[in-house]
């Protein structure tokens, strides 16, 4: 039998009671540093996690800036109302839900349309509209079954409105949800944390110009939450800033009379304040109802919209590009005045064509003017003085000049989205064509240039511009819509284009002859019938645009297709000798200017300088035609 050492196994014991204590203290050593590393070197950290789990912060939205006309007539303004909103990512099945929640609320199918648009440009776990403007008996439904929906929530929400509905449309512009293109606008500003809880972003016109400026400044709750999200208190609340107010330099009542004016026809009319550059009125008709972009348009009027033939969502006034016609023969003149071509006294013989390279260009009066000098080539729109000065300058003195007027240009106006025109010169036509049989010019091509026709192109807006700096003896301003920009939070107001662009080198007696010429127009030649018995003295130029070429052959305008017929384009300067306005006039397929173009000019001047409102829209002069075909 063997015995154990009492004393061996002590030692042993003692060993394996050292190896715990020792394991057990390194333990309490990891426990200690650990705490140590948590609560002391890690406690303001922690400390931070544990606010942000306890504390949430919420934005606030701020109200959007609102946009009123230079007599303070609000044409942009915000409400407040609930929406019925849906979070597809929480939501079992969407038909299901949407079905059931059409039991309760009335839900149209314009309501689903708009719906399944806005979940196509949207992420499933952002919160979408199904239902806009409620009213308090249908909140008082959804609240009473709120039970049924989850992932259905009623939010307050501020929503943008135009009282004017399609008044004034293409100038406003819309808003409308904000997608992945105008975040990136945000973050290159580095306004990201400022859009927080923000839904919508400038689309067009002057909303999408002064974003953010209309924005405003977002306020921030500190919300107290328990483990379950729920709030419990409020902390500390920062109040947001409403957007800054654009004042605009447009009349509404003018606007609204000039787009009245047009009645049924499509167009365009931009009038300018010359000293200034202030737009007063800009017209492009057909418009649309901006309203229907704030909640989300359904795809069903956007399709409408989009296909529609008379294109009501183009901006006429800055898009459209047109040949001017005979608007373009006072800058012609004024051209061949600078540069030495022509004196005002020089005549030519008008035997009712000219002939160039054995080509016929014919005149618009069979048989002709007779001797004409600069005025009668102006007052009565004589083509053959300008298919020979036209010869006589070569294009690119032409497109020199007229590039200091602003033509074939951007002018810089307030809303994104201006074309450029055609403002033709060799260098263009190298550029425009690949071809080299079709990079050449042919001196034959400058003879259409003289009367406007041939490769020019320009906008409503760069007409009125140049209108405007005649009117102005040359000094010119950038077209702008804005006149000013409130401050809401200092009410400190910005300034916009206080200073003139340029002021172009042109004798002042060269262009008191042009304006003298003008003012023929509307006494003596074909602006006669538009303007008279005028209680103040105009300065005008009638014009007709060619839609396609007729070789020359003569052409009857109630016998064609409507939309083959002739553009009508007017414009004007008034009073004569201390201009306040200056316009351009366009009729798309209106026929002959002083037949449907003039008549809509003398209604907006009349408003204008006498005060005196239509009661129509202006009416064509079919006898104007009679009296002369410009």
């Amino acid at each position: 039998m063997e015995f154990k050492n009492p004393q061996e196994e002590l030692e042993r014991f003692r060993a394996r009671l050292g190896v715990a204590g020792g394991f057990v203290l390194v333990c309490f050593a990891v426990l200690l540093g650990r705490f140590v590393w948590l609560q002391i070197i890690q406690h303001d950290y922690y400390q931070t996690r544990a606010e942000d789990n306890r504390i949430s912060l919420v934005p606030i939205t701020p109200n959007r800036g609102l946009i009123v006309d230079r007599n303070g007539v609000v044409l942009a303004r915000n409400y407040s109302a609930y929406t019925l909103e849906i979070t597809p990512s929480k939501v079992r099945s969407l038909e299901e839900t949407i079905d059931e929640l059409g039991q309760i609320i009335d839900v149209q199918p314009k309501d689903r349309r708009r719906f399944k648009k806005l979940m196509d440009e949207s992420k499933s776990f952002e919160t979408l509209p199904i239902r806009t403007r409620l009213t308090d008996e249908e909140v008082a439904k959804f609240i009473a079954h709120r039970y049924r929906f989850p992932g259905v929530e009623i939010k307050a929400r501020l929503f943008r409105q135009y009282p004017g509905g399609a008044f004034a449309a293409h100038i406003l512009g819309y808003i409308g949800r904000i997608t992945d293109r105008d975040i990136e606008k945000i973050e290159a500003v580095e306004q990201e944390a400022n859009y927080r809880g923000t839904d919508h972003f400038g689309k067009t016109g002057l909303e999408q110009h002064y974003e953010f400026d209309l924005h405003g400044i977002t306020g921030f709750e500190q919300v107290e939450v328990d483990a379950g999200g729920h709030a419990v208190r409020t902390l500390e609340r920062t109040a947001p800033v409403a957007g800054n107010q654009l004042t605009l330099t447009m009349d509404a009542e003018l606007q609204r009379i000039a787009e009245n004016a047009f009645g049924d026809r499509k167009g365009s009319l931009v009038a300018i304040e010359p000293s200034t550059g202030g737009l007063l009125a800009m017209v492009s008709v057909p418009n649309y109802d901006p309203n229907m972009f704030v909640d989300g348009i359904d795809t069903q009027n956007w399709k409408e919209l989009n296909e529609s033939p008379n294109k009501p969502m183009v901006n006429r006034a800055l898009n459209g590009a047109y040949p001017p016609g005979s608007t373009f023969k006072p800058f012609m003149a004024l051209g061949a005045l600078t540069l030495g071509k022509r004196t005002a006294a020089q005549t030519i013989s008008d035997p009712g064509f000219y002939n160039f390279g054995g080509h016929h260009f014919r005149d618009d009066k069979k048989g002709g003017h007779g001797m004409v000098d600069m005025y009668k080539s102006i007052v009565h729109s004589c083509d053959t003085y300008y298919y020979m000065l036209a010869n006589d300058m070569g294009i690119d003195n032409i497109a020199n000049f007229m590039g200091q007027l602003g033509l074939g240009q951007r002018t810089g106006v307030d809303i994104a989205g201006e074309s450029e025109g055609v403002l033709p010169s060799q260098a263009w036509k190298k550029k425009r064509f690949k071809k080299p049989e079709q990079q050449k010019w042919y001196a034959g091509e400058t003879i259409s240039i003289g009367i406007g026709q041939g490769y020019n192109a320009y906008t409503p807006i760069q007409l009125a511009l140049a209108t405007a700096t005649l009117a102005n003896n040359g000094v010119m301003f950038r077209p702008h819509l804005v006149k000013y920009v409130t401050d809401t939070k200092t009410g400190d107001q910005r300034l916009i284009e206080p200073h003139p662009l340029k002021t172009l080198p042109l004798k002042q007696e060269h262009i008191d002859v042009i304006k003298n010429a003008m003012i023929g127009v509307n006494k003596e030649g074909t602006g006669t019938r538009a303007f008279a018995g005028a209680g103040y003295v105009s300065a005008g130029k009638t014009g007709t645009a060619q839609v396609f070429s007729y070789k020359g052959a003569v052409h009857k305008t109630e016998s064609m297709a409507a939309n083959l017929r002739d553009h009508a384009l007017f414009i004007a300067f008034a009073p004569a000798d201390k201009p306040t306005i200056a316009l351009a006039v366009l009729v798309e397929n209106g026929g002959f200017g002083a037949q449907a173009a003039a008549p809509i000019a003398r209604q907006v001047l009349d408003y204008y300088l006498l005060g005196k409102k239509p009661k129509a829209p202006a009416p064509a002069d079919e006898e104007a035609v009679e009296a002369d075909p410009e």
